[in-house]
């Protein structure tokens, strides 16, 4: 679980921590999700302010009505005894139009003791692409 893994961190376990994130987010499961965060976790996603689990499960559930076929990838970017930042690709397509879109960006993750991102903040820009221009699979 994620929260086995637990600051400060080690060049392998921020890589363990982000590849355990990129496998929860590529479940589509708010709840599975969630868990990785403190109850009264802080997060900005974009324009969006969200506190705690509760939110997070129900950004997450409109979230994925609104991006299907949603595919992430996550790469460490660097990390500090309790901070790991990373940068992201994902890819996704609207369901109303059928049109595929890729978001970039970045994030600055911080931890609790026990293991649990108390901190979230997202910045990302999304931009249409052709399917045959499709990365994630």
């Amino acid at each position: 679980m994620s929260k086995d893994i637990r600051p400060p961190f080690t060049l392998e376990s921020a890589l363990a921590k982000v590849k355990f994130a990129e496998d929860a987010w590529n479940s589509q499961d708010p709840e599975r999700i969630s868990m990785g965060y403190t109850v009264d976790s802080d997060w900005r996603n974009r324009t969006h302010f969200i506190k705690g689990r509760e939110e997070i499960k129900a950004f997450l559930t409109d979230k994925y009505k609104k991006e299907q076929n949603y595919k992430l990838m996550k790469e460490l970017w660097c990390y500090t005894d309790n901070r790991i930042a990373v940068r992201f690709e994902y890819e996704y397509q609207v369901p109303e139009t059928g049109q595929w879109m890729r978001c970039h960006g970045n994030e600055l993750w911080e931890f609790g003791d026990d293991g649990l991102m108390r901190r979230r903040d997202m910045s990302g820009n999304d931009y249409p692409i052709n399917e045959i221009d499709r990365r994630y699979k």
